[in-house]
């Protein structure tokens, strides 16, 4: 039952996906241990390669409301920043379909794949100030709440779980009755509403989100931009004329949405010297 879900989660986030075009990870490793089965990190990249001495990170967050999703939406993703030099990572979190879970353990479960990717950062050759929280919707809220809220946190907290920079594809920035989530998780919302925790602390940011979103509103977006610049911390907003919600994904009408966001996303992460720069 938890694999249909799944599944039937990536066909409502990605309708237009064919399964076959996407290539699998290179490894899957459990980061976490819960009862009934772990939580895993579905990698793209070479573990322990030899050649390299450190090099940047990526966890992406899938969506689906925080009721299901699969990894796979973000493997397109990975597969492509993995060729551009950094261990990519598409992680798995609990939601209500898989084990009956709130938004909340959502928020801890990414907070624990960051932690435990710096922990094990000189094992994988990762450079632990260069690791970035990247997710769409749902994934994006939890991405967000790994550098902007406090609290949630398990395992060893001497590490941080703080990533130095995020990506949001149309993300849940508010949880407030005006954005989006507030019925789901209840009123304890602001507690991990990522536009009501923005402090001095809060990573740069870069957030992708369609005007024609009518699942999160897209001033979600806007208002959370305004208050990163009045706390003068960089975040880039690319908004896309008569997008749909998940208008970026792999797959998703003539692919050009896509192919636009991954080349920002690039270009962001090289501007914040979290990614190489290509030579000419």
């Amino acid at each position: 039952m938890r694999l249909n879900l799944a599944l039937i989660f990536l066909f409502i986030i990605m309708p237009d996906i064919s399964l076959s075009e996407i290539k699998a990870p290179s490894s899957i490793i459990p980061y976490k241990k819960l009862q009934g089965g772990d939580l895993m990190l579905h990698v793209f990249g070479e573990l322990e390669p030899a050649k390299i001495k450190k090099r940047p990170a990526i966890v992406f967050f899938f969506g689906g409301g925080w009721t299901g999703g699969h990894p796979k939406q973000f493997y397109p993703h990975c597969e492509f920043l993995s060729e551009k030099g950094m261990l990519a990572i598409s992680a798995e979190y609990r939601t209500k379909g898989s084990h009956g879970t709130t938004p909340f353990q959502c928020v801890e479960d990414g907070k624990s794949a960051i932690r435990w990717l710096r922990e094990n950062a000189s094992k994988f050759k990762i450079d632990p100030n260069k690791i970035v929280a990247a997710g769409g919707s749902a994934g994006g809220h939890v991405a967000a709440c790994t550098g902007i809220i406090s609290g949630f946190e398990t395992g060893n907290l001497d590490i941080s779980s703080t990533p130095q920079a995020l990506i949001l594809f149309n993300p849940v920035c508010d949880t407030s009755s005006a954005g989006y989530g507030q019925k789901k998780i209840g009123d304890r919302w602001k507690k991990i509403s990522p536009l009501h925790n923005i402090s001095n602390e809060t990573p740069p940011t870069c957030i992708f989100h369609g005007t024609a979103d009518t699942t999160v509103p897209l001033t979600n977006a806007v208002n959370f931009q305004k208050t990163m610049r009045e706390k003068k911390i960089k975040c880039e907003l690319h908004t896309y004329q008569d997008a749909k919600h998940g208008f970026f994904n792999y797959g998703r009408g003539d692919g050009s949405a896509y192919n636009d966001t991954i080349i920002k996303m690039k270009l962001f992460l090289e501007g914040q010297g979290l990614l190489g720069k290509e030579k000419n």
